[in-house]
């Protein structure tokens, strides 16, 4: 990571703030995306003071035109991008037939046009690069969660993005990462939207038991540095489940059922 420039939306909180943490030690420059500028000022000054070249910009991801500025300001203070790490995401709780479409778009919006937005504007500098373009998606991409039908369609448009970027792209040389964690400690499932698109405010799980985003930042670190297609952690939740995609999709449907149906206050049992 020594002299890359890499960009990181949804870096004030979870998975994004570690990974800039963890790039940041491993001397890249940085730019820090997302709405919350406040957050973004203080832990880019935190990573200045331990010589980090870093700058932060406000920028909603389900706004275009935020997405072309912020790789503009990228491309003035640093001339390059190697690396553009798609984290901004959204969650939801509800059921298809309860949930306002509203709260489905918003979640499109920011988990699959974020993505979009951010990689057309910044493809241009990474191709130049032969660097890499990462998607943080999740298990809800390999499998449709219940109460949770706009966050997997989001993340399985995701993925159908990515792979087709990686496809066209293959003779530049051009890395594509689709970087599924599993349950990981954040705010995401605290900030989740029910279904009149109001946030859940408390997590429905036990964040104790989860991989830490820490945990989760060096893994996708080490996978970037080695040029890794998927990343899928965690046993059961990860690596299983996609393998239970594969030869027994119906067992794979019971079991996500009953698992996410004993969530407290679960829209369905």
């Amino acid at each position: 990571m020594k002299n890359k420039v890499v960009i990181i939306t949804g870096a004030s909180s979870g998975i994004g703030l570690a990974c800039a943490r963890e790039f940041a030690s491993r001397g890249a420059s940085l730019t820090l995306a997302a709405r919350s500028i406040d957050k973004l000022e203080d832990i880019a000054k935190e990573l200045s003071c331990n010589g980090t070249q870093v700058i932060a910009v406000k920028t909603d991801v389900s706004c275009e035109a935020d997405c072309e500025e912020m790789v503009k300001q990228t491309i003035k203070a640093f001339g390059k991008i190697d690396i553009l790490v798609n984290n901004a995401g959204i969650s939801m709780r509800a059921l298809f037939k309860d949930v306002e479409l509203d709260v489905i778009k918003q979640v499109m919006d920011i988990n699959f046009w974020g993505a979009v937005y951010c990689t057309k504007h910044a493809l241009p500098y990474i191709l130049a690069a032969q660097g890499s373009v990462v998607g943080i998606s999740s298990i809800a991409g390999y499998v449709g969660l219940p109460g949770r039908v706009g966050y997997s369609a989001s993340k399985f448009a995701l993925h159908g993005f990515l792979e087709t970027l990686r496809i066209e792209n293959r003779k530049n040389n051009l890395h594509v990462l689709i970087a599924a964690p599993g349950f990981t400690a954040s705010n995401v499932r605290k900030t989740a939207l029910t279904a009149n698109g109001t946030n859940q405010g408390e997590t429905p799980r036990n964040e104790e038991k989860m991989m830490s985003a820490e945990e989760v930042a060096t893994h996708i670190t080490n996978a970037i540095v080695r040029r890794k297609r998927t990343l899928i952690l965690t046993l059961i939740e990860g690596k299983v489940t996609v393998l239970l995609k594969k030869i027994a999709p119906r067992l794979l449907e019971r079991l996500a059922y009953n698992h996410m149906a004993k969530e407290p206050d679960s829209p369905f049992s």
